[in-house]
């Protein structure tokens, strides 16, 4: 199963690569768009809860790793303290098919 990784800059310029264990991350994000923190969260939310779904359709059980970045994601917005309207990007996002 292609795993895909997401490259993100945060409102306050640093810069993050996330993990997503199925290319059904990209139905969520588009690489080079901007998105409200709030809307980030909502997506990276579905879109890894998506990505750990299509793991135990295969193996029988869901992906710990999608888990644990979605909780790094939460947490990175939890403790961020954005301003309302700040901005998450979306750099690159690329495949790596294993």
């Amino acid at each position: 199963m292609p795993s895909v990784y997401f490259n993100v800059t945060w409102p306050d310029e640093t810069r993050s690569q996330c993990y997503s264990p199925s290319t059904v991350i990209k139905e969520y994000f588009v690489e080079g768009e901007s998105y409200d923190v709030n809307e980030f969260l909502e997506k990276a939310r579905a879109g890894l809860n998506a990505a750990s779904e299509r793991v135990r359709a295969k193996y029988g059980y869901g992906c710990s790793a999608a888990a644990d970045q979605l909780k790094t994601i939460e947490e990175r917005i939890a403790h961020g303290n954005f301003p309302q309207g700040s901005k998450v990007l979306i750099r690159r996002i690329t495949e790596n098919d294993l």
